[in-house]
């Protein structure tokens, strides 16, 4: 994994590269953003820069041993920590990352890098009830690991994707590590949600934020996986809102059920808020609460754009709307009631529920709270 391969992200690239080039590097580094603005890849791109002997053009080689290896994830001094879990585990089962580390570098490949936390589950098959964890026996494997000198590089690596799901712990003992870490080991945590991980853990490493990726660079991106007509990219790219992962489902179409299934929920909503039917609120929010975590979340990132969308209805600045089909039938009949009077306390609500859902809060009480905050902000303007 290049440099060179990673979609946009020119000026942190070339931070990256600097701070190598100075001999700038911290011992712990915590990578944070959106699967889709991508971070693990960057983080990998990164190691392989660090590593390669033969450095040139601001980027590794991609050639050499180290080079290739890195990018398979298969580098002996390259070691992984993500979550992981299976269905039908024994009571007291402890999983641990090598035994999976054959899917995740399949995943990888496969992807580019590019994935979210819900294409590993589906990859590991855990449906709708269950996910990845990081457990304590898998910080005593880290600890294991590094005590060994390093095979070929001059830095031993280890890159934890997803810390948020380590348990408290597995936690307190990367702390521990962190505090006292080995002379040439280089920590690397890639979180989606920092605001989850310990502030202990925050305090004691460098944070490096990856920003969402530019409209013209997705939109570029559109066009480079087959979307020929420039408005149709142009519409993919705004509705991608800075995630390549979002970009490249929509391209293919595989958003489409989602989306779909997340649009009729969200009219649901609106249409029993602004006809006051509380007890069938209730209901609606019983049905949501059946969704995945990760569903979950993508159903209030939508409701969240289709809110603004109409609210630039209302405010009558149609042109950098990026609506079509039933989402602009409703959203235009939907518009007047959504104003400059309640559009932030709705958007507060939202962010709200998205933080509960992702601290594991009760999805039936999280939802209904929703339903009935939401319903009492609904009303013509």
């Amino acid at each position: 994994m290049r440099f060179a391969d990673i979609t946009g992200q020119e000026d942190l690239k070339r931070h990256l590269v600097q701070s190598v080039d100075a001999g700038r590097i911290s011992h712990a580094q915590l990578f944070t953003g959106q699967a889709g603005a991508g971070a693990l890849a960057l983080a990998v791109a990164y190691v392989q820069y660090l590593c390669c002997r033969h450095r040139r053009g601001g980027d590794s080689c991609g050639e050499c041993p180290d080079c290739k290896q890195i990018a398979a994830l298969a580098h002996p001094d390259l070691h992984l920590v993500f979550p992981v879990n299976k269905q039908g585990k024994k009571s007291g089962e402890v999983m641990r990352s090598d035994e999976f580390l054959p899917l995740f570098r399949g995943l990888f490949a496969e992807r580019g890098g590019y994935f979210s936390a819900q294409d590993w589950y589906d990859r590991l098959d855990l449906g709708k009830t269950l996910k990845g964890m990081i457990a304590a026996r898998e910080a005593d494997d880290i600890i294991r690991k590094l005590s060994f000198k390093s095979f070929e590089a001059d830095y031993k690596t280890m890159l934890i994707w997803l810390p948020e799901a380590m348990n408290e712990e597995a936690a307190n003992k990367i702390l521990k590590i962190l505090e006292e870490p080995w002379e040439k080991t280089l920590f690397l945590l890639i979180s989606e949600q920092p605001e989850r991980l310990l502030p202990t853990i925050i305090s004691r490493t460098q944070e490096v934020a990856v920003p969402r990726i530019a409209p013209d660079v997705l939109e570029r991106a559109a066009q480079e996986r087959g979307v020929t007509d420039p408005v149709k990219a142009r519409n993919i790219a705004r509705l991608a809102g800075g995630d390549l992962v979002e970009l490249q489902h929509l391209v293919a179409g595989e958003s489409d059920a989602l989306r779909k299934e997340n649009f009729d929920l969200f009219c649901g909503l609106m249409r029993l808020s602004y006809n006051d039917k509380h007890l069938e609120l209730v209901t609606w929010a019983e049905e949501a609460a059946q969704l995945s975590r990760e569903q979950q979340r993508a159903f209030l990132r939508d409701a969240s754009r289709l809110l603004r969308e109409s609210y630039m209805l209302h405010a009558g600045i149609n042109e950098i709307s990026y609506l079509w089909g039933e989402e602009l039938a409703f959203c235009s009949k939907f518009a007047p009631f959504v104003g400059s009077q309640n559009i932030e306390p709705l958007i507060a609500e939202i962010e709200c529920a998205l933080a509960q859902i992702s601290q594991n809060g009760n999805p039936t009480i999280v939802f209904t709270h929703f339903a009935l905050s939401v319903s009492k902000m609904i009303k013509r303007l």
